[in-house]
C-alpha cells in the first residue's frame, strides 16, 4: 500500500522525496518485487499495484498508469513502471515517455524473467507459459474466464496451435511444479520446467534503485 502522503504533509509529517521511488506494478508482480526489494534491502522503494486482471483488459493499464503518476509523483523523486509493453501495442512505452518515467523493456513477463535476449532468440512460438504467479492463479486467471470450467470443449479452440506449456520458475517451489504439470496436463501440452528466477526484472530494479540508495 503507498503511504498516505497528503495526510502526513496536512499533519507536517510528511516524509522527504528526495531518494524516494514509486514502482507502480502489475499486481501479477508484487511477491517478486517484494521479494527483492526485502532481500537487496532497497527500503527507498515503495510498490503499488494496479489489478493483475487488467492483462485481460489491457486497454485498462495505461489510463490506470497515468491516473497513479499524477496522484503520486509529489511524493516520490523518481516513478518506474512494472510493467512490459503487456500487450498495450506500444502505447504504455509512448505514455511512460511522456511522462518521463521509465519501464521494464520486453514484450511480457515471459520474456523478462526469461531475460529478453534468450526469450527472443528461443523463438517459442508454439509455448504457453506460465509463472509462479500464474500456477498459483490458473483458474481465475485462464480456466475461469476462457470458460473451460464450464466448457471443456473450448481446450482445443484455444489451445489446438500449443504442443508444450512451459513453467518459468521464480522460486523451486515443488507444490507449484505439481500444480504446472497438472495445468498442462488439463490443457494437453507438453510439460517443461525452465527455473528463471527473476531474470530481468532483478536486473532493471537494481538499475533503478542502487543509484538512488540512501547512505548506511
Amino acid at each position: 500500500m503507498i503511504p498516505d502522503d497528503a495526510t502526513l504533509r496536512d499533519a507536517g509529517l510528511a516524509p522527504p522525496r528526495e531518494g524516494r521511488i514509486l514502482l507502480l506494478a502489475c499486481g501479477a508482480l508484487a511477491r517478486e518485487i517484494l521479494a527483492l526489494t526485502e532481500r537487496n534491502g532497497w527500503s527507498h522503494m515503495t510498490l503499488a499495484c494496479l489489478p493483475a486482471i487488467f492483462h485481460n483488459t489491457p486497454e485498462k493499464i495505461v489510463p490506470a498508469i497515468r491516473e497513479a503518476v499524477e496522484k503520486h509523483k509529489a511524493d516520490f523523486e523518481k516513478i518506474f513502471v512494472v510493467y512490459a509493453d503487456c500487450g498495450t501495442g506500444g502505447q504504455l512505452k509512448a505514455a511512460c515517455d511522456e511522462l518521463g518515467i521509465g519501464m521494464l523493456e520486453g514484450p511480457h513477463c515471459y520474456s523478462f524473467y526469461d531475460g529478453n535476449a534468450a526469450f527472443e532468440a528461443r523463438d517459442e512460438v508454439t509455448s504457453f507459459y506460465l509463472t509462479d504467479f500464474l500456477a498459483r492463479q490458473f483458474d481465475a486467471f485462464v480456466t475461469m474466464p476462457l470458460g473451460l470450467d464450464r466448457h471443456p470443449e473450448l481446450r482445443n479452440m484455444y489451445f489446438g496451435n500449443y504442443e508444450k506449456l512451459v513453467y518459468e520458475a521464480q522460486t523451486r517451489d515443488a507444490a507449484l511444479e505439481d500444480k504446472a504439470k497438472a495445468c498442462a496436463e488439463f490443457l494437453g501440452l507438453d510439460y517443461e520446467y525452465r527455473f528463471t528466477g527473476y531474470g530481468d526484472l532483478e536486473t532493471e530494479l537494481a538499475a533503478q534503485a542502487e543509484p538512488m540508495r540512501p547512505a548506511r
